[in-house]
């Protein structure tokens, strides 16, 4: 007999024992077994399709991949919206039956058989690539928690500000962290970094993992958010409107080093190298691929984050390939491990957070990011 005689209903009904013993008498792969016991589920997600030559999201029924043991099942409570999932559907880049959604909240229903830090029950927050694999993404009822990825959700932090953390953060903490990155030493002290963009969700929580070593914070932003930006730790402030603003950075940090661009375009990656000290620094973009880095400053070195390096597992975006990192894996797994007592004690606030009922109004959401209306805070759904 073969697997594909034996049924996945009944599989799923066994113990872990009892199929190991079912696949060992019928004399399959134990390889498979892992696989094999994952129950099948289905969620009722957002679905792209293609419909009069445009990329929609439709509601239906969505097929889980099966589970990795290191994956526990969770109900999703509330989804984020991130930018990378406006661009991924406007773009095409996954195709049809992409679920997209990447931040989320939710109650694990089923521990992974591998899980050290999930337990059912426990309300938690993770980070999914939605549209990597099909079917599997943030805006449906069900997804996929990794146990090292995720944190349980302290008591007295709301759960829709808990789902601005898990992408927004931990690109954050790449970017400044990590060795294919800026790589800034973690030691306190006075290093100078500037975080082009500090009111975005991402420049916000770069600001306050900054401040945790100490760092002389420079950003900027527009006017009407620099007390925003202030509270949450920046140290000089500075109007990204102002022609003087490269000359205005390099007099408060003339040794200057390391930048951050949270913005990825153009304009923001050339103008933010240009305050760079004249010895050479390194600039590191949100944007995957080192996109839109062709007119940044010769002296400066050019990286890119991509918070998919938290998982341990190579990963392709279009022709861009990133291979496994432990050193990433690990970097990742301790943000996440300090998340709750930071957001207890208050060392790591929450984005602001613009609520929606339902994802019902994803449309209406994607509408905003794509005319601009998105301007320091995070939109997120009650699922």
């Amino acid at each position: 007999m073969t697997y594909s005689l034996l049924s996945s209903v009944y599989i799923s009904q066994l113990s872990l024992e009892e199929t190991s013993h079912l696949f060992a008498i019928n004399h399959i792969p134990t390889s498979d077994l892992l696989i094999s016991h994952s129950t099948m589920t289905t969620s009722t997600s957002y679905i792209q399709h293609e419909r009069d030559g445009k990329q929609v999201l439709l509601k239906g029924q969505a097929q889980l991949p099966s589970r990795k043991p290191h994956q526990s099942l969770v109900k999703v409570q509330y989804v984020a919206q991130n930018p990378t999932d406006v661009q991924t559907l406007d773009s095409n880049a996954f195709g049809e039956g992409t679920v997209l959604g990447c931040d989320f909240v939710g109650t694990v229903e089923e521990e992974g058989t591998e899980a050290k830090n999930l337990s059912k029950g426990d309300v938690i927050a993770g980070l999914i690539w939605g549209a990597e694999i099909k079917g599997l993404g943030a805006y449906g009822s069900h997804t996929f928690a990794d146990d090292r990825i995720s944190f349980k959700v302290p008591k007295s932090v709301k759960l829709e500000d808990a789902a601005t953390l898990p992408l927004a953060s931990c690109t954050a903490w790449l970017a400044l962290f990590s060795k294919t990155c800026l790589n800034i030493p973690r030691k306190e002290g006075k290093t100078s970094v500037l975080i082009w963009g500090g009111s975005s969700s991402v420049g916000s929580y770069a600001i306050q993992l900054a401040r945790i070593y100490n760092f002389n914070i420079l950003t900027t932003c527009s006017p009407k958010n620099f007390s925003m930006v202030k509270n949450l730790g920046a140290t000089h402030v500075f109007d990204y409107n102002d022609p003087s603003v490269i000359d205005n950075i390099k007099n408060a940090a003339s040794d200057l080093e390391y930048t951050f661009d949270t913005i990825g375009s153009k304009d923001s990656s050339a103008q933010a190298s240009q305050a760079i000290r004249s010895e050479g620094g390194v600039l590191c973009t949100v944007r995957p691929g080192k996109a839109n880095t062709e007119n940044v400053a010769k002296h400066v070195k050019i990286t890119d984050v991509l918070v998919w390096t938290a998982f341990l597992k190579d990963h392709q975006y279009k022709e861009f390939k990133w291979p496994a990192s432990v050193e990433d894996h690990e970097l990742s797994a301790e943000l996440f491990e300090k998340l709750p007592s930071w957001l207890e004690n208050g060392t790591i606030k929450p984005n602001n957070v613009k609520l929606f009922d339902s994802l019902d109004s994803i449309h209406e959401g994607f509408d905003m990011h794509r005319n601009g209306k998105i301007s320091s805070f995070k939109i997120v759904y009650k699922v």
